[in-house]
């Protein structure tokens, strides 16, 4: 797996997180307008990482939807 930063056709700052088979999984949904904004993006994604799963399908049968 790979982030990629890049800057997308208005110039604005983007990030993707590429698996080894080429596609991607992850990207940033929105352009920063400093490199620094987007690497910041990428270091919270990194950090995500250790955050705990929540299965809310019970919950969300439950509610109808």
């Amino acid at each position: 797996m790979r982030f990629e930063l890049y800057k997308d056709h208005t110039g604005g700052w983007r990030w993707r997180l590429r698996v080894q088979n080429g596609n991607v999984v992850a990207d940033s949904a929105e352009a920063y307008e400093h490199r620094g904004d987007c690497e910041r993006g990428i270091a919270l994604v990194r950090e995500a990482a250790a955050a705990p799963v929540v299965d809310m399908s019970a919950k969300i049968a439950a509610a109808g939807g």
